[in-house]
């Protein structure tokens, strides 16, 4: 986040006497919406004047009624719109000199001197040549007599920032551009719809997705949807692949699956540079297998339908950067782009990472397969050697003799099984025998285990809830049952996903390490909860389906206010005290206030919110929409705030509630939180097995240092391995979350998208940074 208190500057004089322009170009993309909305309203909040430029750069070149003032307002309701709403247009002009001359033109009249383009590489690079050419530009505009002196020095110099919005995810320095989480929730779902009918036919599936010359999507698809086979641009199959694939996909019949699904990116090809395609594919299956097979195409669908959560959020947070961006320049700044690394914003030299994204192509073309994919940056390397290990290593001969045992705990949510089934086969691959609990710790202790193999976790990762069955119950009580079931059944090592209490059980399990010798065993706890609140990562599995579920629901809620006009909803969302979702949602539904715990509020608040909420009344925007978290206030409840929301809104508004309830704690899971319990159930496992071999003596395992019972999370950049003893102390144990939590300091930024005159000082300063000095350019995150 931008620290928008520079030196002192009042941030809503920031902009005064500054004009910015906003433009989508190139492909459209899920999400460009909240960006486009969130760079306008915080462009307001600075005392800018924000102007639309309409059908992109070529509106940029006709002018006229293509450049628009645009006002807070004009920008509401467009948080659940896919592709742009200001439009977007391949642009000829704009390519040559004399169209830039007009555009130039175009912005000194209206005194705009800085530009946030969103769009693709293509359009960026355009952004950069016509800001190296300005200054030579304003002298032939002054030469024609065009414009005079005076305009040219009020114009001297124009900044440009820019926002990547591309489904394919392919552009080098970003860890997610806008529009690919959406692109994959688009994807699961056909693949979901798929399977279905596949299994009843006992089909063979091929479906091609979108990336000409990126693989993000099909990669990231396969891991999603357990996927036989990938082909990506990337990464050509070895000769001979054709055989491999059909040994693949018998081997996978024969184990009893009764489907096979194949994905192919659009620029797939093969060591040769041929393209490998699905109509081949499909003729492969059918002649050498005899299985029935359909292809399936899905083309322009994945451009299409709402943005999800995390479009929302990642467009509206890279909005308000590009704008502080913009006002923070001078002529010396390289021209940039802001992004998300991890979840920090960072600001990158545009043209480093454009040349990066050329130099992927070129290794390619040159046939440096290995180096394009290290290119692309750690995080898809990550998710090609997860893949790699889960779909075409088999499990070896011998074994071992290391059993390990994996849990659910606490509260269920989705994506509990994706994470199950990776550490099962990774398991497996390393040798070891694997062990499933059911029930939790109260499992452990009544006997609940038995075997798991391969096929019994073949097609889990789609499925929602908790296929091992979980419980709250915390190990306290049942120490005595536990430490003989460790020893009878030979338990060597432990995994445990869940939520507040698998953090919180680990800790008595550890505890009881003193009295009890078989606790002595590694153990590590995978977050998994809605609620989004155990120490040690920034994020748990559970928490972006849950966060969608409450967007699409809140979606709903103010599409329905829409024709009676001055509703105000009041949507009361999980979270224990953790007001994660709730912030979330209000971020990416578009919502006026979030009540949380962390934050206190008193009555002046709730007097402030509601004489917010009768001035928004008077202007087009006739609804609004209130968050609360479950327990942000005892006395303060659901029905306290509806009810004083209703009296004093008599006769300017009346309001609804809503609690939303277990729905949020159902559903199968999004594409983000299968990738992410695929990544996190394969490194516990890897982890593990590097552990077992430091707590080997004697002929047996003994583990009881620190670090041998470990938290893995999400940390700003990287999955981290944490000591509980180190998080114990960063833990509110009566509320049940960390004391520091990173989300809290975008609550500033939500209130000034909802027309707040606060004050936004955070201290974190996203600096420049360089992506061509190391090589892999980008660091591995928690999105691809």
């Amino acid at each position: 986040m931008a620290n928008i208190n520079t030196a002192g500057v009042d941030p809503t004089k920031m902009g005064v006497g500054r004009a910015i322009a906003v433009l989508t170009s190139g492909g459209d993309a899920q999400g460009m919406n909240a960006a486009v909305r969130a760079t306008v309203r915080v462009g307001l909040y600075t005392g800018a004047k924000v102007f639309f430029v309409h059908e992109g750069y070529q509106g940029l070149v006709d002018g006229g009624n293509h450049i628009r003032p645009a006002t807070w307002e004009s920008v509401s309701m467009m948080l659940q719109l896919g592709g742009t709403v200001i439009g977007s247009a391949r642009c000829k002009d704009f390519q040559t000199r004399e169209g830039r001359l007009k555009a130039a033109y175009n912005l000194v009249k209206l005194g705009v001197t800085n530009l946030c383009v969103i769009g693709g590489d293509g359009s960026l690079t355009g952004a950069n040549i016509f800001r190296t050419e300005w200054s030579d530009l304003l002298k032939d505009l002054i030469s024609k007599g065009k414009i005079i002196n005076e305009e040219a020095k009020a114009s001297s110099h124009l900044n440009i920032v820019g926002m990547v919005g591309s489904i394919d995810n392919d552009f080098c320095g970003t860890d997610m551009t806008i529009g690919t989480d959406s692109a994959l929730h688009r994807i699961i779902e056909v693949v979901d719809s798929i399977t279905t009918t596949a299994q009843s036919h006992q089909r063979a599936f091929i479906l091609e997705v979108m990336g000409r010359h990126c693989g993000y999507l099909a990669l990231v698809t396969a891991l999603a949807c357990g996927a036989d086979w990938v082909f990506i641009p990337e990464m050509p199959p070895d000769d001979g692949w054709e055989d491999h694939l059909c040994r693949r996909l018998t081997e996978t019949r024969n184990a009893g699956s009764r489907l096979n699904v194949i994905i192919v990116a659009e620029g797939a090809i093969n060591k040769d540079g041929k393209p490998i395609t699905c109509d081949q594919l499909k003729d492969l299956v059918t002649k050498k297998l005899g299985f029935d097979t359909r292809a399936t195409i899905l083309g322009h669908v994945q451009r299409g339908g709402t943005p999800s959560a995390f479009d929302r959020v990642l467009g509206s947070r890279m909005g308000v950067e590009a704008v502080m961006a913009l006002l923070e320049a001078t002529p010396e700044t390289p021209a940039c782009v802001v992004s998300l690394s991890g979840n920090q914003a960072v600001r990158l030299p545009l043209m480093e990472c454009v040349q990066v994204t050329k130099d992927v192509t070129v290794a390619m073309t040159e046939g440096r397969f290995d180096d394009a994919i290290k290119l692309r940056g750690r995080s898809f390397e990550n998710n090609w050697n997860t893949y790699k290990l889960l779909a075409h290593v088999r499990p070896p001969e011998t074994k071992s003799n290391i059993n390990v045992a994996i849990l659910n705990v606490g509260a269920p949510c989705a994506g509990m099984n994706a994470a199950v089934r990776a550490a099962v086969r990774i398991g497996l691959i390393q040798g070891h025998n694997m062990l499933a609990i059911h029930d939790g710790f109260e499992g452990l202790a009544e006997e609940k285990i038995e075997p798991i193999t391969w096929n019994t976790v073949g097609d889990w990762t789609g499925k929602g809830g908790s296929e091992l069955g979980t419980k709250r119950v915390l190990p306290g009580k049942y120490m005595e049952e536990i430490s003989l079931n460790i020893a009878k059944y030979n338990i060597h090592a432990l995994v445990i996903i869940g939520g507040f209490e698998a953090f919180s059980g680990a800790l008595e399990m550890v505890q009881g390490r003193g009295k009890y010798e078989e606790l002595c065993v590694p153990m590590v706890i995978i977050p998994a909860t809605v609620s989004n609140n155990v120490p040690g990562s920034d994020f748990s599995i559970g928490a972006d389906t849950a966060l969608n579920t409450i967007t699409t629901t809140c979606d709903r809620i103010k599409q329905s206010a829409a024709g009676t006009k001055r509703r105000v909803f009041i949507i009361e969302t999980m979270g224990g005290y953790c007001g994660y979702l709730a912030t979330m949602a209000g971020f990416s539904a578009g919502a006026d206030a979030a009540y949380i715990y962390e934050e206190k509020f008193g009555i002046r608040d709730l007097e402030r919110n509601v004489e917010h909420l009768v001035e928004k009344m008077k202007t087009t925007v006739k609804r609004g929409l209130i968050l609360r978290n479950e327990n942000c206030n005892s006395n303060y409840t659901t029905d306290f705030i509806f009810n004083l929301y209703s009296e004093e809104g008599k006769g300017v508004f009346d309001c609804r509630k809503n609690v939303l309830g277990h729905m949020q704690q159902g559903g199968t899971p999004t594409p983000f939180d299968r990738n992410f319990a695929t990544k996190m159930g394969a490194k516990a496992v890897l982890w593990l097995t590097e552990k077992l071999k430091e707590c080997y003596r004697h002929r047996r395992i003994f583990a009881n240092t620190p670090d041998s019972a470990c938290v893995l999370g999400m940390r700003k950049r990287g999955l981290v391995l944490q000591p509980l003893a180190e998080l114990k102390e960063q833990t509110d144990f009566e509320h049940r979350i960390p004391k520091n939590q990173w989300w809290l300091k975008l609550r500033p930024v939500m209130k000034i998208l909802a027309k707040y005159k606060i004050s936004l000082d955070t201290s974190e300063h996203a600096l420049m940074e360089h992506v061509i000095s190391k090589k892999p350019p980008v660091h591995m995150t928690l999105t691809k």
